[in-house]
């Protein structure tokens, strides 16, 4: 991809996470991004070819987020999966508090994003399911789904500018604490980033 499109691409994000995915018109992005409408079409034809790079460019940037960190370490227990997903190093070029529920929202009738979050939660859920699965577990997915709606569901209530935001610390050492009761693992829970 080209940084004219990867750019074009995370105007899109910033009016999807800051305006919501209404606002999100190929006329509002031509003209967040300073350039006619037929411009962005040189870029883009239409709609659900933006969507569909759209989709392309974040389920790239999460890929190469799960990638490197499964390459930098050994096989992670529970509590290191947990920690690495809750703090969701795309966080920063994605405004992922904000754009989460908006994914969610558009993935209910826009079936590219319907596509991409389930991509997405596949991996979240087979590193999780796999740590679970060594440390011993009999019934692996379904505690694999729940950490999951865990972190997920911390999004919605503890995400940046949300109501319980002040608690998103607290939450974070709950879901840990859980976890050490559940898996045995180190009580001290240090951020990777």
């Amino acid at each position: 991809m080209n940084d004219r499109k990867q750019q074009i691409l995370q105007v899109a994000i910033e009016l999807i996470a800051d305006g919501g995915y209404a606002n999100l018109t190929m006329r509002s992005l031509a003209r967040a991004n300073n350039i006619t409408l037929g411009a962005l079409q040189y870029h883009f034809a239409t709609i659900a070819d933006m969507l569909r790079g759209l989709a392309a460019y974040i389920e790239e940037m999460y890929r190469r987020s799960f990638e490197s960190y499964r390459s930098t370490t050994r096989a992670p227990n529970v509590r290191e999966v947990i920690g690495f997903l809750l703090d969701d190093p795309p966080k920063d070029s994605f405004n992922s508090d904000k754009l989460w529920p908006q994914l969610w929202a558009m993935s209910q009738v826009e079936p590219v994003m319907k596509e991409l979050l389930d991509d997405i939660y596949t991996n979240y859920l087979n590193i999780i399911e796999d740590a679970i699965a060594r440390a011993g577990s009999p019934s692996p997915r379904p505690e694999a789904l729940a950490l999951m709606s865990f972190i997920e569901g911390s999004t919605l209530f503890t995400g940046k500018d949300a109501r319980w935001a002040s608690e998103d610390d607290t939450v974070i050492e709950a879901v840990m604490e859980f976890i050490n009761i559940k898996y045995g693992e180190p009580r001290e829970y240090k951020s990777i980033t």
